[in-house]
């Protein structure tokens, strides 16, 4: 266990902010998730919207880079993009 102050001071910043981190990146995983279980264009496109907004406040916040949520969301547009052939 750590003796000086500065040290007990960081363990507690450290644990808040991986809880903090744990559920942000819960957050994305369902809402990932949700566009890719998703049924109907509806459905998707209204899933993408909310996942799309979710991956840009986790990544202005640093719990993922930037690069990463720009990723997850071409992957995703993709997915939509599917559904949307589909119905022409």
């Amino acid at each position: 266990m750590a003796h000086h102050k500065s040290a007990l001071k960081r363990i507690r910043q450290s644990r808040k902010a991986r809880i903090y981190n744990r559920q942000n990146k819960k957050l994305v995983k369902f809402a990932v998730r949700d566009v890719r279980t998703a049924k109907t264009y509806d459905q998707a496109l209204e899933a993408f919207r909310k996942a799309t907004s979710i991956l840009d406040k986790v990544s202005a916040h640093g719990v993922i880079h930037k690069n990463n949520a720009a990723n997850q969301k071409s992957n995703l547009s993709k997915i939509v993009k599917k559904f949307e052939a589909s119905l022409n």
